[in-house]
């Protein structure tokens, strides 16, 4: 299972919704205070996502929750957004390589035609798996952590 924290932005009869900061994985290692790309991650990464999940327990704003989602969700959206349009682009150049030959067609140019609308339909059934996958996919609050600390001085 994958954690984080999330805090609690409204409370209504069961319902919760909380906002998470999304972190970027870059700025993580030993050679971040060097390293240009992590300047630019330091610079763009303070993105927060909100969403409303189901709670067993009646919460107050601010409290923090910590959040879980199993592996094989990332797992599937990971195959969806990679190797779908993979698939698809050495379908479509297969195809377009086996027509472009028996048509007195240049098979290289139907080939990279066929290339292109084959990723691109992969690339937009994906789209719609990725989007019944996150509907599909809630996270579960595994631990209910109460309010942050604050050290700002009022």
């Amino acid at each position: 299972m994958l954690e984080e924290v999330a805090t609690v932005t409204a409370y209504d009869s069961g319902w919760v919704t909380v906002e998470m900061e999304l972190k970027s994985a870059c700025n993580h290692c030993a050679s971040s205070d060097n390293c240009g790309t992590s300047s630019v991650a330091k610079a763009f990464s303070i993105k927060k996502q909100q969403f409303s999940i189901l709670s067993e327990q009646a919460c107050e704003v601010g409290d923090l929750l910590k959040l879980a989602l199993p592996e094989s969700v990332i797992v599937k959206a990971a195959m969806l957004i990679y190797i779908t349009p993979l698939i698809g682009l050495f379908t479509g150049a297969l195809i377009g390589q086996t027509l472009g030959g028996s048509v007195n067609i240049n098979p290289d140019y139907s080939a990279i035609v066929f290339a292109a609308i084959g990723s691109y339909l992969a690339w937009k059934v994906a789209k719609k798996k990725a989007v019944a996958l996150e509907k599909a996919s809630t996270p579960v609050i595994t631990a209910y952590l109460g309010q942050g600390i604050s050290l700002k001085r009022a």
